[in-house]
Order: structure tokens, then sequence, then C-alpha cells
């Protein structure tokens, strides 16, 4: 059983912080022991906390990203997780070539858990300004995720 999941997109303060929030609260409620971190394929906001908009967003729906910190993914990452989900194709990419050659996590889209969505991509707020939109598209994904788990 996936045990150790990482949620990945360009700079860890929209989109990988609110997957995350919103599945660790979501696996709580069932009951799952997860392990559940994010990161950033960039580095420019290492150590900042989740972008202020979208925190208030999640906060609207219950979700609480206060304690998260931005951090850039790492080649140990590769090996500490079992999956590792990325945000949208071109982070999947960057992702595929960071990978070492013995990493053994799987890597995947977040949105292959809502197929019937039609998009490969959790469009990025902190440009979309869309966080509700994009709040949206994560919790069905983190649906699919935790009922696939």
């Amino acid at each position: 059983m996936t045990k150790a999941i990482l949620f990945v997109c360009l700079g860890n303060i929209c989109r990988s912080p609110s997957a995350e929030g919103v599945v660790r609260q979501m696996a709580q409620a069932q009951g799952l022991d997860l392990r559940l971190d994010s990161a950033g394929t960039g580095d420019w906001h290492a150590g900042e906390p989740p972008y202020a908009p979208m925190q208030r967003a999640a906060a609207a729906r219950g979700f609480d990203l206060s304690q998260q910190r931005a951090r850039m993914v790492t080649p140990d990452d590769f090996d500490r997780f079992d999956l590792i989900l990325a945000m949208d194709p071109d982070n999947l990419r960057h992702l595929q070539q960071m990978r070492p050659a013995q990493g053994g996590a799987q890597l995947r889209l977040f949105t292959d858990y809502a197929p019937h969505k039609g998009t490969d991509v959790v469009p990025d707020p902190y440009y979309t300004r869309d966080f509700d939109g994009t709040l949206d598209l994560i919790e069905t994904c983190a649906k699919g995720l935790l009922a696939q788990l």
C-alpha cells in the first residue's frame, strides 16, 4: 500500500501545499495513516509559507495550510516516497529528469485520479487567480486518490 506521497508543483506555495493539506485532512477523516509532504521543482520560495490568498481560500473550506513551508524536491525524495504526484505535465517532466537512476518512487499526475475532469493540469492560481477553481479540482483529485488507496 502507498504510505508516503509527495505532491509537487513549481514553487510549492499554491497547488502542492494545498493538495498536501486537503489529502491530509481527508485521509485523517478516513483513518488512513499516510506520510504526506509537498515540494517544488524550483527553489525561489524555499522556507516561505503557502501564498496568502491560497491559504485564505483553503481556510474558507476548512483546510489549514499555515504550518507548511516551501521546499525544493531533492534526490532523496525519490526514495523516501512511494508516490510523487505532479500538478501538471511540465513538473512531471522535470521530475522525470531529476529522478536518480535508483529512484523507486512512482511518478504520476495528480489529475490521473480525476480522469473524468478531462484535464492533466491543476491550474496555478498564482497566475490564474482562481483559487476556488483550483481547490475544487484538488478536492476531486484527492477523493480519487484516497479511493484508490
